[in-house]
């Protein structure tokens, strides 16, 4: 089934930004086990680095809300779509930055 199978909810062989908006938030809920309506690092472990959770937190304060959590997912859907197309494929998410995107998706 490879990186797109559950992802792809149209079923076209690609993820599209909103679906992968959805399965991000799915994830977001599924991580968010101490139900404040952030991540901290520690929850975020595995998906983000000090650095990265730190780029993505506009307010400095060491978590990520749900909105900061898809802002990421789509600088890292954008960076993973270098033709521009809208959607990634297969191809795309072998990529550095395709698989950067998947770690926040499942």
């Amino acid at each position: 089934m490879g990186p797109i199978g559950l992802l792809d909810t149209d079923n076209d062989g690609t993820v599209d930004l909103e679906e992968a908006k959805r399965a991000a938030s799915a994830v977001f809920d599924r991580l968010e086990k101490d139900k404040d309506g952030t991540l901290d690092a520690r929850e975020l472990r595995g998906r983000l680095t000090a650095k990265e959770l730190t780029a993505a937190d506009p307010d400095n304060d060491g978590t990520l809300t749900k909105d900061e959590y898809l802002a990421v997912v789509e600088q890292r859907f954008k960076a993973a779509n270098p033709d521009n197309d809208g959607t990634i494929d297969a191809k795309e998410f072998k990529t550095r930055a395709g698989q950067a995107l998947l770690r926040l998706l499942k």
